[in-house]
């Protein structure tokens, strides 16, 4: 079984038992929000995807990617589609997995180098709490990554409470 149809089942199956426990299912689009009705959104509502760079979802095709029409950067998520992706998950009741994605999106902006030099300065010992909060500061200024920045500047204190930060 090829791994996108065993992807589709995984989530119809996921989606049934959200169901079956009860969890709001809403069955149409509301306000112009994307709800469960509009989920699996690359089959429901392909019309309203597109890339970072503007190609439409529709337009990429394995003719386009061979014919040199479609490149890498076409490719990535935008985060147009992960807040659409986050109002599915919260028609359903999901809403810590919406949250998810509103910060991935968030992080779309951040170069894939700078977030890795991000990912190790969160780690116990590596910064100072100086440090952390230029990097809080770095993503809700520079980036407008408003969660992101809040979660590091949690991480500064709660390392400074638990002892965990880099020595001057």
């Amino acid at each position: 079984m090829d791994q996108e149809l065993m992807m589709k089942l995984i989530v119809e199956k996921v989606m049934e038992a959200m169901k079956a426990e009860g969890q709001p299912a809403a069955a149409v689009s509301f306000g112009g929000k994307m709800t469960a009705a509009n989920y699996p959104l690359s089959e429901k509502s392909a019309d309203k995807l597109q890339s970072p760079t503007g190609k439409k979802f529709t337009e990429m095709t394995k003719g386009g990617l061979l014919a040199g029409n479609i490149s890498s950067d076409d490719m990535r998520i935008s985060p147009e589609t992960l807040e659409m992706q986050a109002q599915v998950a919260e028609s359903v009741g999901r809403g810590a997995f919406a949250n998810n994605m509103r910060r991935a999106a968030e992080l779309i902006a951040v170069g894939d180098d700078r977030l890795l030099e991000i990912y190790n300065a969160l780690r116990p010992y590596r910064s100072t709490k100086a440090e952390l909060l230029a990097i809080a500061e770095e993503l809700e200024t520079k980036y407008n990554a408003k969660i992101s920045g809040g979660l590091v500047r949690e991480a500064a204190a709660v390392y400074e409470a638990r002892g965990r930060l880099k020595k001057d």
